[in-house]
């Protein structure tokens, strides 16, 4: 389903647009995908599906004047990925958690999905969890 564009794909895909960018969800919409990276499913563990525009990554400067860090052209850069675009978005929503990973779900013409998973490192399910330990303990190295 998540490779072809099938019509149920397409029915979640309108339902996604009306929802905010940032959407907390209660389970993942790839669950194979989402254990490869690292998702159990327990306390302290949250998927975030974000939503990043799709487009050229040369955004036109608006007209009217206002201050240098709300025009919005600096933000999209060719070096950077939509799907890093979209954790860093999530990274800055949820300041307390850390970006395990994250996957492509859907794209349409106007629109990119990803969902985001994150783990709490202060929760005790997850810094008793060896493996998510481990695995934190990876990604603050860089």
């Amino acid at each position: 389903m998540w490779r072809s564009n099938n019509d149920e794909l397409k029915s979640k895909s309108i339902s996604w647009r009306r929802e905010p960018v940032l959407n907390r969800i209660a389970r993942p919409s790839r669950l194979d995908r989402a254990r490869r990276l690292g998702y159990k499913s327990k306390q302290g563990i949250l998927i975030v599906r974000a939503r990043v525009g799709r487009g050229g990554m040369r955004k036109q400067r608006p007209v009217s004047g206002r201050r240098p860090k709300h025009i919005g052209v600096v933000h999209i850069k060719q070096g950077v990925s939509m799907r890093k675009v979209a954790e860093n978005r999530v990274n800055e929503k949820y300041p307390n958690l850390e970006v395990l990973g994250s996957y492509y779900l859907h794209k349409d013409g106007k629109y990119l999905w990803y969902e985001v998973i994150l783990a709490d490192p202060a929760h005790p399910r997850i810094y008793k969890d060896k493996e998510l330990r481990a695995k934190l303990k990876a990604f603050a190295k860089y």
